[in-house]
Protein backbone atom coordinates (compact mmCIF):
# COMPACT_ATOMS: atom_id res chain seq x y z
CA UNK A 1 0.00 0.00 0.00
CA UNK A 2 3.04 2.28 0.71
CA UNK A 3 4.56 1.40 -2.20
CA UNK A 4 1.45 2.28 -4.15
CA UNK A 5 0.94 5.39 -2.06
CA UNK A 6 4.53 6.32 -3.39
CA UNK A 7 4.47 5.79 -7.15
CA UNK A 8 0.90 7.43 -6.92
CA UNK A 9 2.91 10.87 -5.51
CA UNK A 10 5.66 10.80 -7.63
CA UNK A 11 3.68 10.14 -10.98
CA UNK A 12 1.56 13.34 -10.01
CA UNK A 13 4.52 15.50 -9.06
CA UNK A 14 6.06 14.30 -12.25
CA UNK A 15 6.38 15.62 -15.71
CA UNK A 16 4.27 13.61 -17.99
CA UNK A 17 4.68 14.64 -21.45
CA UNK A 18 8.68 14.52 -20.52
CA UNK A 19 8.34 10.77 -18.84
CA UNK A 20 5.91 9.49 -21.84
CA UNK A 21 8.88 10.83 -24.58
CA UNK A 22 11.35 9.56 -21.95
CA UNK A 23 9.63 6.07 -22.40
CA UNK A 24 8.66 6.04 -26.32
CA UNK A 25 12.06 6.89 -26.62
CA UNK A 26 13.74 4.10 -25.23
CA UNK A 27 11.21 1.66 -26.41
CA UNK A 28 11.92 2.87 -30.19
CA UNK A 29 15.57 2.87 -29.62
CA UNK A 30 15.28 -0.83 -28.23
CA UNK A 31 13.42 -1.12 -32.04
CA UNK A 32 16.18 0.20 -33.62
CA UNK A 33 18.97 -1.96 -31.63
CA UNK A 34 17.05 -5.52 -32.27
CA UNK A 35 16.71 -4.16 -35.87
CA UNK A 36 20.63 -3.27 -36.16
CA UNK A 37 21.36 -7.13 -34.53
CA UNK A 38 19.21 -8.50 -37.10
CA UNK A 39 20.93 -6.79 -39.70
CA UNK A 40 24.04 -8.07 -38.34
CA UNK A 41 22.41 -11.90 -38.39
CA UNK A 42 21.42 -11.53 -41.96
CA UNK A 43 24.67 -10.17 -43.33
CA UNK A 44 26.65 -13.19 -41.58
CA UNK A 45 23.90 -15.62 -43.46
CA UNK A 46 24.87 -13.46 -47.18
CA UNK A 47 21.39 -11.81 -46.98
CA UNK A 48 22.36 -8.73 -48.13
CA UNK A 49 19.39 -7.49 -49.00
CA UNK A 50 17.44 -8.13 -45.92
CA UNK A 51 20.19 -7.36 -44.03
CA UNK A 52 20.13 -3.74 -45.90
CA UNK A 53 16.67 -3.23 -45.28
CA UNK A 54 17.01 -4.09 -41.86
CA UNK A 55 19.73 -1.63 -41.12
CA UNK A 56 18.63 1.50 -43.14
CA UNK A 57 15.08 0.74 -40.92
CA UNK A 58 16.75 1.31 -37.52
CA UNK A 59 18.67 3.93 -39.13
CA UNK A 60 15.50 5.74 -39.76
CA UNK A 61 14.13 4.89 -36.23
CA UNK A 62 17.38 6.26 -34.83
CA UNK A 63 16.83 9.30 -36.63
CA UNK A 64 13.42 9.66 -35.78
CA UNK A 65 14.38 9.49 -32.49
CA UNK A 66 16.61 12.12 -32.78
CA UNK A 67 14.16 14.58 -34.41
CA UNK A 68 10.84 14.03 -32.58
CA UNK A 69 12.12 13.17 -29.21
CA UNK A 70 15.55 14.23 -28.74
CA UNK A 71 14.24 17.91 -28.52
CA UNK A 72 11.27 17.27 -25.86
CA UNK A 73 13.42 15.58 -23.59
CA UNK A 74 16.11 18.64 -24.32
CA UNK A 75 13.71 21.37 -22.98
CA UNK A 76 12.92 19.37 -19.83
CA UNK A 77 16.27 19.31 -18.87
CA UNK A 78 17.62 21.70 -16.54
CA UNK A 79 20.87 22.13 -18.46
CA UNK A 80 22.13 25.16 -15.90
CA UNK A 81 23.40 21.75 -14.19
CA UNK A 82 26.09 21.16 -17.15
CA UNK A 83 27.69 24.80 -17.59
CA UNK A 84 28.46 24.33 -13.62
CA UNK A 85 32.35 25.13 -13.11
CA UNK A 86 33.67 22.87 -11.50
CA UNK A 87 37.29 22.65 -9.72
CA UNK A 88 39.47 19.31 -9.18
CA UNK A 89 42.46 18.68 -6.87
CA UNK A 90 43.82 15.33 -5.49
CA UNK A 91 44.47 15.04 -2.43
CA UNK A 92 46.77 13.26 -0.75
CA UNK A 93 45.15 10.27 0.26
CA UNK A 94 44.36 10.31 -3.62
CA UNK A 95 48.04 10.31 -5.08
CA UNK A 96 48.52 7.14 -2.65
CA UNK A 97 45.95 5.64 -3.86
CA UNK A 98 46.78 6.87 -7.77
CA UNK A 99 50.57 5.47 -6.85
CA UNK A 100 48.93 1.68 -5.79
CA UNK A 101 47.08 1.89 -8.84
CA UNK A 102 50.37 2.45 -10.88
CA UNK A 103 52.01 -0.39 -8.69
CA UNK A 104 49.42 -2.90 -9.22
CA UNK A 105 49.50 -1.89 -13.04
CA UNK A 106 53.24 -2.77 -13.86
CA UNK A 107 52.90 -6.12 -11.52
CA UNK A 108 49.95 -6.78 -14.01
CA UNK A 109 52.16 -6.27 -17.16
CA UNK A 110 55.48 -8.48 -16.40
CA UNK A 111 53.33 -11.09 -14.49
CA UNK A 112 50.29 -11.38 -17.18
CA UNK A 113 48.04 -12.26 -14.21
CA UNK A 114 44.92 -12.41 -15.02
CA UNK A 115 43.61 -11.70 -11.08
CA UNK A 116 45.64 -8.75 -11.28
CA UNK A 117 44.51 -7.16 -13.96
CA UNK A 118 40.92 -7.84 -12.27
CA UNK A 119 41.64 -5.91 -9.25
CA UNK A 120 43.64 -3.34 -11.61
CA UNK A 121 40.19 -2.87 -13.23
CA UNK A 122 37.55 -2.81 -9.90
CA UNK A 123 40.63 -0.16 -8.65
CA UNK A 124 40.56 2.11 -11.95
CA UNK A 125 36.77 1.78 -11.22
CA UNK A 126 36.67 3.08 -8.16
CA UNK A 127 38.35 6.41 -9.17
CA UNK A 128 35.49 6.78 -12.34
CA UNK A 129 33.06 6.14 -9.91
CA UNK A 130 34.21 8.65 -7.39
CA UNK A 131 33.93 11.57 -10.06
CA UNK A 132 30.39 10.11 -11.01
CA UNK A 133 28.86 10.30 -7.64
CA UNK A 134 30.60 13.21 -6.45
CA UNK A 135 29.32 15.45 -9.50
CA UNK A 136 25.90 13.85 -8.84
CA UNK A 137 26.32 15.27 -5.19
CA UNK A 138 27.26 18.79 -6.26
CA UNK A 139 24.46 18.93 -9.30
CA UNK A 140 21.31 20.65 -8.36
CA UNK A 141 22.62 22.23 -4.71
CA UNK A 142 21.56 26.00 -4.78
CA UNK A 143 22.80 27.74 -1.83
CA UNK A 144 22.07 31.19 0.31
CA UNK A 145 23.58 33.16 2.79
CA UNK A 146 21.34 35.51 5.26
CA UNK A 147 23.06 38.00 8.15
CA UNK A 148 21.87 40.07 10.50
CA UNK A 149 20.07 43.34 9.61
CA UNK A 150 22.85 45.07 11.92
CA UNK A 151 26.29 43.94 12.74
CA UNK A 152 28.29 45.95 15.52
CA UNK A 153 32.16 45.57 15.28
CA UNK A 154 33.52 43.28 17.91
CA UNK A 155 30.33 41.62 18.39
CA UNK A 156 29.36 37.96 17.51
CA UNK A 157 25.91 37.83 15.37
CA UNK A 158 24.86 34.46 14.20
CA UNK A 159 24.26 33.85 10.56
CA UNK A 160 22.30 31.18 8.57
CA UNK A 161 23.84 29.11 5.53
CA UNK A 162 21.32 27.11 4.02
CA UNK A 163 21.91 24.84 1.15
CA UNK A 164 19.15 23.61 -1.08
CA UNK A 165 18.67 20.26 -3.16
CA UNK A 166 17.20 21.06 -5.86
CA UNK A 167 17.28 16.85 -7.13
CA UNK A 168 13.86 15.20 -7.47
CA UNK A 169 15.08 11.92 -6.85
CA UNK A 170 18.61 11.89 -4.99
CA UNK A 171 19.97 13.40 -1.89
CA UNK A 172 23.55 15.00 -0.99
CA UNK A 173 26.01 13.76 1.34
CA UNK A 174 29.54 15.20 2.76
CA UNK A 175 29.09 19.37 1.39
CA UNK A 176 31.43 21.90 2.64
CA UNK A 177 30.81 25.56 2.02
CA UNK A 178 33.76 27.92 1.99
CA UNK A 179 34.18 31.53 1.16
CA UNK A 180 36.48 32.63 -1.88
CA UNK A 181 38.31 35.94 -2.50
CA UNK A 182 39.15 37.35 -5.62
CA UNK A 183 42.42 37.75 -6.34
CA UNK A 184 43.47 41.35 -5.51
CA UNK A 185 40.68 41.94 -3.27
CA UNK A 186 41.63 44.27 -0.49
CA UNK A 187 38.38 43.38 1.50
CA UNK A 188 37.65 41.24 4.07
CA UNK A 189 35.42 37.96 3.64
CA UNK A 190 32.20 37.33 5.18
CA UNK A 191 32.59 33.89 5.65
CA UNK A 192 36.04 33.29 7.02
CA UNK A 193 35.34 29.32 8.72
CA UNK A 194 33.74 26.31 6.25
CA UNK A 195 30.51 24.88 7.27
CA UNK A 196 29.75 21.58 6.77
CA UNK A 197 26.74 19.73 5.88
CA UNK A 198 26.65 15.76 6.19
CA UNK A 199 23.34 14.99 4.79
CA UNK A 200 20.98 16.83 2.12
CA UNK A 201 17.63 15.28 1.56
CA UNK A 202 16.14 15.09 -2.15
CA UNK A 203 14.40 18.58 -2.61
CA UNK A 204 14.64 20.08 0.49
CA UNK A 205 16.24 23.04 2.33
CA UNK A 206 18.70 22.54 4.98
CA UNK A 207 19.62 25.29 7.19
CA UNK A 208 22.84 25.92 9.30
CA UNK A 209 23.08 28.98 12.11
CA UNK A 210 27.28 30.00 11.69
CA UNK A 211 28.57 32.37 14.26
CA UNK A 212 30.55 35.44 13.16
CA UNK A 213 32.69 38.35 14.01
CA UNK A 214 33.54 41.44 12.17
CA UNK A 215 36.61 43.06 13.81
CA UNK A 216 36.44 46.50 12.78
CA UNK A 217 34.19 48.39 11.05
CA UNK A 218 32.96 48.87 7.31
CA UNK A 219 31.99 47.33 4.00
CA UNK A 220 33.13 43.18 4.27
CA UNK A 221 31.93 41.62 0.81
CA UNK A 222 32.21 38.19 -0.25
CA UNK A 223 32.30 37.89 -4.60
CA UNK A 224 31.95 34.10 -4.34
CA UNK A 225 31.38 30.38 -2.39
CA UNK A 226 32.49 27.05 -3.09
CA UNK A 227 30.81 24.05 -2.66
CA UNK A 228 33.28 21.55 -1.91
CA UNK A 229 33.21 17.47 -1.96
CA UNK A 230 35.08 14.63 -1.16
CA UNK A 231 32.47 12.37 -1.35
CA UNK A 232 32.13 8.75 -1.79
CA UNK A 233 35.84 7.55 -1.26
CA UNK A 234 38.04 11.07 -0.80
CA UNK A 235 40.36 10.39 -3.43
CA UNK A 236 38.73 13.65 -5.42
CA UNK A 237 38.52 16.64 -3.96
CA UNK A 238 35.30 18.32 -6.36
CA UNK A 239 34.71 21.93 -6.05
CA UNK A 240 31.28 23.85 -7.66
CA UNK A 241 31.91 27.62 -7.84
CA UNK A 242 29.08 29.81 -7.35
CA UNK A 243 29.33 33.51 -8.03
CA UNK A 244 27.24 34.86 -5.06
CA UNK A 245 28.03 38.36 -4.20
CA UNK A 246 27.44 39.16 -0.67
CA UNK A 247 27.99 42.24 1.60
CA UNK A 248 27.75 43.03 4.90
CA UNK A 249 27.50 46.91 6.68
CA UNK A 250 29.52 46.81 10.40
CA UNK A 251 28.81 49.70 12.27
CA UNK A 252 31.74 51.05 15.35
CA UNK A 253 31.56 49.56 18.32
CA UNK A 254 29.19 50.73 20.95
CA UNK A 255 30.17 49.43 23.52
CA UNK A 256 31.26 51.74 26.97
CA UNK A 257 34.72 51.41 26.50
CA UNK A 258 37.36 53.05 28.95
CA UNK A 259 37.45 56.36 26.90
CA UNK A 260 33.97 56.19 27.01
CA UNK A 261 33.65 56.50 30.52
CA UNK A 262 35.95 58.93 30.97
CA UNK A 263 34.35 61.28 28.28
CA UNK A 264 30.65 60.92 29.22
CA UNK A 265 30.32 62.39 32.55
CA UNK A 266 31.67 65.36 31.38
CA UNK A 267 29.11 65.72 28.64
CA UNK A 268 26.21 64.61 30.84
CA UNK A 269 27.57 67.45 33.42
CA UNK A 270 27.50 70.25 30.57
CA UNK A 271 23.76 68.70 29.32
CA UNK A 272 22.58 69.16 32.79
CA UNK A 273 24.27 72.65 33.23
CA UNK A 274 22.31 73.75 29.65
CA UNK A 275 19.17 71.89 31.05
CA UNK A 276 18.37 75.15 33.57
CA UNK A 277 15.63 77.94 32.60
CA UNK A 278 12.19 78.50 32.52
CA UNK A 279 9.72 75.98 33.67
CA UNK A 280 7.51 74.00 36.44
CA UNK A 281 9.66 71.56 37.24
CA UNK A 282 12.57 72.62 40.31
CA UNK A 283 15.35 72.19 39.00
CA UNK A 284 18.07 73.13 42.13
CA UNK A 285 18.23 75.89 45.14
CA UNK A 286 21.04 78.41 45.05
CA UNK A 287 21.94 81.75 46.98
CA UNK A 288 20.20 85.22 45.71
CA UNK A 289 21.66 87.14 43.44
CA UNK A 290 21.00 90.81 43.06
CA UNK A 291 19.99 90.07 39.04
CA UNK A 292 17.13 87.40 40.18
CA UNK A 293 13.47 88.21 40.27
CA UNK A 294 12.12 88.33 44.21
CA UNK A 295 9.23 85.88 43.23
CA UNK A 296 11.60 82.88 42.62
CA UNK A 297 12.90 83.18 46.42
CA UNK A 298 12.17 79.90 48.22
CA UNK A 299 11.04 81.23 51.45
CA UNK A 300 11.16 78.59 53.19
CA UNK A 301 14.65 77.63 52.53
CA UNK A 302 15.68 80.89 53.18
CA UNK A 303 14.47 80.92 56.54
CA UNK A 304 15.88 77.08 57.14
CA UNK A 305 19.70 78.71 55.72
CA UNK A 306 19.35 82.44 57.34
CA UNK A 307 20.08 83.72 53.79
CA UNK A 308 18.18 83.96 50.47
CA UNK A 309 17.56 81.17 48.38
CA UNK A 310 16.24 80.98 44.86
CA UNK A 311 14.93 78.32 42.86
CA UNK A 312 16.15 77.32 39.61
CA UNK A 313 13.59 75.62 37.07
CA UNK A 314 14.22 72.92 34.42
CA UNK A 315 13.53 73.86 30.82
CA UNK A 316 9.73 71.64 29.52
CA UNK A 317 11.16 70.90 26.19
CA UNK A 318 12.95 67.45 25.72
CA UNK A 319 16.86 67.07 25.48
CA UNK A 320 18.06 68.03 22.07
CA UNK A 321 21.58 67.31 21.09
CA UNK A 322 23.57 68.12 17.40
CA UNK A 323 26.49 65.35 17.15
CA UNK A 324 29.51 66.53 15.05
CA UNK A 325 32.15 64.66 14.02
CA UNK A 326 35.44 65.58 12.84
CA UNK A 327 36.80 63.68 9.81
CA UNK A 328 39.99 65.53 9.11
CA UNK A 329 43.09 63.79 9.99
CA UNK A 330 46.23 63.22 9.33
CA UNK A 331 45.51 59.68 8.87
CA UNK A 332 44.55 60.86 5.03
CA UNK A 333 48.21 61.48 4.15
CA UNK A 334 49.70 58.43 1.92
CA UNK A 335 51.80 56.63 4.24
CA UNK A 336 50.15 57.90 7.10
CA UNK A 337 51.28 55.78 10.80
CA UNK A 338 49.70 53.08 12.01
CA UNK A 339 49.26 55.45 15.27
CA UNK A 340 47.53 58.21 13.32
CA UNK A 341 45.43 55.22 11.97
CA UNK A 342 43.98 54.20 14.92
CA UNK A 343 43.70 57.72 16.53
CA UNK A 344 41.10 58.09 13.83
CA UNK A 345 39.25 54.94 14.97
CA UNK A 346 39.28 55.80 18.69
CA UNK A 347 37.08 58.72 17.21
CA UNK A 348 35.44 57.01 15.14
CA UNK A 349 34.36 54.72 17.72
CA UNK A 350 33.83 56.99 20.71
CA UNK A 351 31.59 59.06 18.85
CA UNK A 352 29.22 55.81 18.32
CA UNK A 353 29.24 54.93 22.00
CA UNK A 354 27.92 58.47 22.68
CA UNK A 355 25.29 58.89 19.91
CA UNK A 356 24.10 55.39 21.24
CA UNK A 357 23.80 56.60 24.69
CA UNK A 358 21.54 59.10 23.41
CA UNK A 359 19.86 56.98 21.70
CA UNK A 360 19.40 55.14 24.88
CA UNK A 361 18.15 57.86 26.80
CA UNK A 362 15.43 58.91 23.87
CA UNK A 363 17.26 62.25 22.84
CA UNK A 364 16.15 63.89 19.77
CA UNK A 365 19.49 64.08 17.55
CA UNK A 366 21.09 65.54 14.95
CA UNK A 367 24.33 64.55 12.93
CA UNK A 368 26.63 65.98 11.32
CA UNK A 369 29.93 64.70 9.25
CA UNK A 370 31.51 67.08 6.62
CA UNK A 371 28.85 67.32 3.84
CA UNK A 372 26.74 64.51 5.55
CA UNK A 373 23.34 65.71 7.63
CA UNK A 374 21.19 63.25 9.45
CA UNK A 375 18.34 66.21 10.43
CA UNK A 376 17.15 66.20 13.91
CA UNK A 377 14.87 63.64 14.94
CA UNK A 378 14.07 61.13 17.97
CA UNK A 379 17.10 58.87 18.00
CA UNK A 380 15.55 56.12 17.70
CA UNK A 381 14.71 56.61 14.16
CA UNK A 382 17.76 57.91 13.22
CA UNK A 383 20.62 56.56 15.10
CA UNK A 384 21.39 53.60 12.28
CA UNK A 385 21.48 55.98 9.46
CA UNK A 386 24.24 57.93 12.11
CA UNK A 387 25.62 54.50 12.57
CA UNK A 388 25.77 53.74 9.09
CA UNK A 389 27.69 57.08 8.07
CA UNK A 390 30.48 56.21 10.44
CA UNK A 391 30.80 52.61 9.26
CA UNK A 392 31.87 54.09 6.22
CA UNK A 393 33.36 57.78 7.00
CA UNK A 394 36.84 58.17 5.73
CA UNK A 395 38.89 60.87 7.23
CA UNK A 396 40.60 64.13 5.42
CA UNK A 397 43.00 66.18 5.30
CA UNK A 398 43.51 68.26 7.76
CA UNK A 399 43.38 71.63 5.30
CA UNK A 400 40.35 70.62 3.96
CA UNK A 401 37.29 71.78 5.12
CA UNK A 402 35.58 69.81 7.59
CA UNK A 403 32.56 71.58 7.86
CA UNK A 404 32.30 71.65 11.66
CA UNK A 405 30.48 74.89 12.33
CA UNK A 406 28.27 74.09 9.55
CA UNK A 407 25.36 72.96 12.20
CA UNK A 408 26.14 75.44 14.90
CA UNK A 409 23.31 77.88 12.92
CA UNK A 410 21.03 74.73 13.36
CA UNK A 411 18.49 74.62 16.23
CA UNK A 412 20.71 77.37 18.77
CA UNK A 413 18.96 75.54 21.63
CA UNK A 414 20.66 71.86 21.12
CA UNK A 415 23.42 70.59 22.94
CA UNK A 416 26.49 70.57 20.60
CA UNK A 417 29.14 68.18 21.30
CA UNK A 418 31.95 67.72 18.40
CA UNK A 419 34.19 64.40 18.30
CA UNK A 420 37.71 65.05 16.53
CA UNK A 421 41.07 63.31 16.52
CA UNK A 422 42.33 66.23 16.13
CA UNK A 423 44.67 67.98 18.93
CA UNK A 424 43.80 71.66 20.62
CA UNK A 425 44.17 74.57 18.71
CA UNK A 426 42.26 72.87 15.38
CA UNK A 427 38.80 73.72 16.28
CA UNK A 428 37.71 76.98 15.10
CA UNK A 429 36.97 79.48 18.28
CA UNK A 430 33.52 79.53 17.77
CA UNK A 431 32.73 76.52 17.35
CA UNK A 432 35.18 76.00 20.65
CA UNK A 433 32.83 79.07 22.46
CA UNK A 434 29.61 77.22 21.41
CA UNK A 435 30.32 73.31 21.64
CA UNK A 436 31.25 70.34 23.82
CA UNK A 437 34.97 69.18 21.94
CA UNK A 438 36.07 65.66 22.84
CA UNK A 439 39.36 65.38 22.12
CA UNK A 440 40.37 61.52 20.84
CA UNK A 441 43.91 61.75 21.51
CA UNK A 442 43.54 63.28 25.18
CA UNK A 443 42.04 60.29 26.39
CA UNK A 444 43.67 57.87 28.07
CA UNK A 445 43.59 54.37 26.43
Amino acid sequence: MNLRTSLTNAWDKADRPGVRAFLLSMAALSVALILALYSGGAARLGNLALASTTALAALAVAAWVAITLVPVLAKRTPLRWIGYRMEYRVPREGWIYIGGIILVALAAINTGNNLLFLILACLIASILMSGILSSITLAGVEMRLELPEHIFAGQTVRSVVQLKNEKQTLPSFSLRVEGVQKKGSHTAAILATPVYFPYLPKNELVKQSVPMSFPRRGIYRQEAFRIVTRFPFGFLQKARRLDLASEALVYPSVEATAEFVDVIPGILGAIESLAKGRGQDLYALRDYQPTDSVRHVHWKASARSGSLMVREFAREDDCRVVLVFDGRSAAARPGASSAELERFEQAVGLCAAIAWHFYERGTLLQFHCGAIDVPQAPAEQNIFPVLRHLALVHPVLPGASAEIAGAQAEHPGAFRVVVTSQARGSIPAEVWNSSYVVFAPEIPA
